[in-house]
């Protein structure tokens, strides 16, 4: 990976994101890099993918979708919609190649999947997800069940297990869609699917 001035990027996500999207954004970085330092990652990969995560999200939904669409991305039905959630990640990585230069494909990965997740993420994709769920400015844990697992406990789980806090995260997740009558976007069922036959095997 070419050096990136994490000084300057940080400079340039203050001045493009909104206030409290800029402090989430410092607080996922932070996390992410934390969480590489304890699972042997690249701590400076994690960084700028954490820095980078959410670099789309000052875009309007038509931009993101035209930037796909020119970058030949297929985006699901939920991405497609008005008041999609998870459209950032494919037009933030995009973004991120094109406007802050970032060549090293981890690194876009981890930005492309921390909304959906994927079968086989790679450690930093992981990370990536992980962070943005657990970072500090999170309140609680998307819980479909009184049982489950707490924040907070799953912020211990994730620098004990990656793989445990993926399983657990995305669980909580399908958990509190279902609960609340939310889409769930096919990926995000497939990742968790994925790795429920990992922990089996």
């Amino acid at each position: 990976m070419k050096t990136v001035n994490l000084a300057k990027l940080r400079k340039k996500m203050e001045k493009t994101l909104e206030s409290k999207r800029y402090e989430h954004t410092l607080s996922v970085a932070y996390t992410a890099a934390n969480l590489a330092a304890v699972h042997g990652v690249d701590v400076e990969k994690a960084l700028v993918a954490g820095m980078l995560h959410d670099c789309a999200k000052c875009l309007g939904h038509r931009k993101q979708i035209s930037i796909c669409k020119k970058n030949h991305v297929l985006l699901s039905e939920l991405e497609m919609q008005k008041d999609s959630k998870l459209l950032h990640a494919k037009s933030g990585s995009i973004l991120a190649k094109e406007y802050y230069g970032i060549t090293d494909q981890d690194i876009l990965s981890a930005i492309c999947y921390h909304t959906t997740g994927r079968p086989h993420m790679s450690q930093l994709e992981k990370i990536i997800y992980i962070a943005d769920y657990i970072e500090p400015g999170r309140k609680r844990a998307k819980k479909a069940e009184e049982e489950d697992l707490s924040l907070l406990e799953v912020r211990k789980l994730a620098f004990q297990d990656l793989d445990g806090a993926l399983r657990k995260i995305l669980h909580d997740t399908l958990g509190y869609l279902s609960q609340r009558g939310g889409s769930v976007d096919p990926m995000t069922q497939k990742t968790y699917e994925y790795y429920l036959k990992c922990d089996s095997m």
